[in-house]
């Protein structure tokens, strides 16, 4: 959100930034420099022109410039040492207001990373540098740089861990040169002046790094000035943190430390500085590291005598234990009986998964051996008859599951109509009339209903006479030749179709004469469906005879 009264001079260099071209951006956002300087130190303006410079994302337009590679930004490193330092008075002192979590989680360190990262590429430029003039400049704008990096840290002293943990930060603190390893030490060295207390949060490898490499400089390194930097940053370490000095004295990585520091020739500028070095690693300051030791000795021996006298009131209280691991044990059987349960469900249901696609894949391949099996004229038929049965068996289903779920809903009336019925039968007996009329409606109601299943019977014999009249023609047509093969009388026979209603009528009559003629031992395991065999011989017939439809004889 916008604030109410911007100034216009932001708001001005805000509408230039978004109108003019890429490469012209860096040179716009040097103005913010001005407008920063023109605004008196520490006053209420100043506060309100940083939060205007951030309301409209001239502070992210800054990071993102410094981001971009150097050899693309109009005037060099004189327009990035300026904006670094712009982007680290911005930030200094800034109220987000509600963008609070993004300015202090994303943009403040990604800004301390750009400034490290800067901070490399202008040593790598430095170190490859031939000319003298070249390498004094690039000197001066890497010291704005670090003062920019610090100046930021000691607004927002929450990233001195992350600046301390970074690789980039290592990489400048292990370099060679006299020049940018003392701005980089005196850098650490004020950071640390302003809160010591992060060097003993970051990870103890890379503090054994930074150690590493400050002892190397003060030892090996032939500059008294970096020599100077490195035994004051060293003393600086070993001052603020008792636990530093513990490390120097005790560890066996620099064991042999003290005896190599009195070898040193000190400078007039740090020989006060060694000696107080040398001291603190004297046998004296070890025997008040000692007596350290025991006091934390004490303190631990007083933990464990504490721990053994609250054992041993928890020992007063079997019952309370014995209730706490009952509770814990039932708690942790009925997870596992959970557990054991929700693993059987799934592979009963991976089970029934695997049958279903086993019993799929079967049925798939009885219908493809099928299809090969049937005539390619009574696919669509075949089909057809499968969809039937498949509906037929749905049907089923659903009718059993229907009638057992009414069932189960009338099973209470039906017990209380049996009760009833009980009841009635014992407390009364029924007389000859109306017993007479009863036995008179119930046969009433099965003629009826004999009456109304020889209809159905005579519709079903009459749907399945004209299926097999069907059938019949397709196998005809299936069977008859083409028509440049036919002869002169064979058309003829599809004219009409009385013909194969006729051969159709004489099978099944023979078939019925068959059947009534037969014995009844023969009858005992026949069904309704079943076919009866008729030998061809029978069926043979002078069709001439009858009389065809539509047709006149020769």
């Amino acid at each position: 959100m916008k604030p109410m009264s911007t100034d216009p001079r932001i708001l001005s260099l805000a509408a230039e930034v978004a109108k003019s071209p890429e490469q012209n951006v860096p040179v716009i956002l040097l103005k913010l420099k001005e407008i920063i300087n023109n605004t008196p130190l520490g006053s209420s303006e100043l506060k309100k022109v940083k939060q205007d410079i951030y309301c409209y994302d001239l502070i992210q337009y800054c990071l993102l410039v410094l981001s971009q590679d150097c050899s693309r930004i109009q005037g060099g490193w004189t327009t990035i040492s300026q904006l670094t330092q712009i982007l680290s008075h911005c930030c200094v002192g800034l109220e987000p207001g509600e963008d609070a979590e993004e300015f202090y989680n994303e943009l403040l360190p990604s800004a301390a990373e750009n400034f490290l990262i800067l901070g490399r590429q202008l040593q790598t430029c430095f170190i490859n540098a031939a000319k003298g003039e070249e390498k004094d400049e690039l000197l001066h704008f890497f010291q704005i740089v670090t003062d920019s990096l610090f100046w930021l840290l000691g607004g927002h002293v929450q990233l001195i861990q992350n600046v301390l943990q970074s690789d980039h930060f290592l990489h400048l603190l292990q370099t060679d040169n006299v020049q940018i390893g003392s701005t980089v030490m005196t850098m650490v060295q004020n950071i640390l002046q302003i809160n010591s207390g992060d060097l003993l949060r970051i990870e103890g490898k890379i503090l054994h790094s930074i150690l590493d490499e400050v002892i190397f400089k003060l030892l090996s390194t032939p500059s008294p000035v970096l020599r100077s930097t490195a035994t004051k940053l060293l003393l600086l370490m070993a001052e603020s943190h008792q636990e530093i000095l513990i490390l120097l004295r005790l560890s066996a990585c620099y064991k042999g430390l003290r005896n190599l520091l009195n070898k040193q020739e000190p400078g007039t500028e740090f020989r006060q500085e060694l000696k107080q070095l040398i001291g603190l690693l004297s046998p004296k300051v070890y025997q008040e590291v000692e007596e350290q030791k025991l006091h934390q000795a004490a303190c631990l021996i007083q933990a464990y005598w504490k721990g053994f006298q609250t054992r041993k009131r928890l020992k007063k209280l079997p019952s309370a234990v014995i209730t706490l691991q009952r509770s814990f044990r039932s708690k942790r059987t009925k997870i596992l009986l959970k557990l054991n349960r929700q693993k059987e469900e799934e592979d009963h249901k991976l089970q029934l998964q695997l049958q279903r696609q086993r019993a799929m894949r079967l049925s798939r391949e009885l219908r493809l051996s099928m299809l090969e099996i049937v005539h390619p004229g009574q696919v669509e038929k075949h089909n057809r008859e499968l969809e039937e049965k498949s509906a037929l068996i749905i049907q089923k289903h659903w009718r059993g599951y229907r009638e057992r779920k009414n069932f189960r809903q009338q099973r209470p009336s039906l017990t209380e109509y049996k009760a009833a019925v009980t009841l009635q039968r014992a407390c009364s007996q029924m007389s000859d009339v109306t017993s007479k009329e009863l036995h008179s409606q119930a046969q009433e109601r099965l003629q009826h209903y004999f009456m109304g299943r020889a209809l159905e019977d005579r519709a079903q014999h009459h749907r399945e006479a004209l299926v097999a009249q069907i059938s019949t023609n397709i196998e005809q047509l299936m069977k008859a030749p083409s028509l440049k093969e036919a002869e002169e009388k064979e058309p003829e026979l599809f004219l009409s179709r009385s013909r194969p209603v006729a051969a159709k009528a004489k099978q099944a009559h023979l078939t019925t004469l068959k059947h009534i003629q037969a014995p009844w031992w023969k009858k005992l395991g026949e069904e309704a469906g079943d076919e009866i065999e008729v030998p061809k011989d029978e069926l043979s017939v002078e069709l001439g005879t009858l009389f065809i439809g539509g047709t006149k004889p020769p």
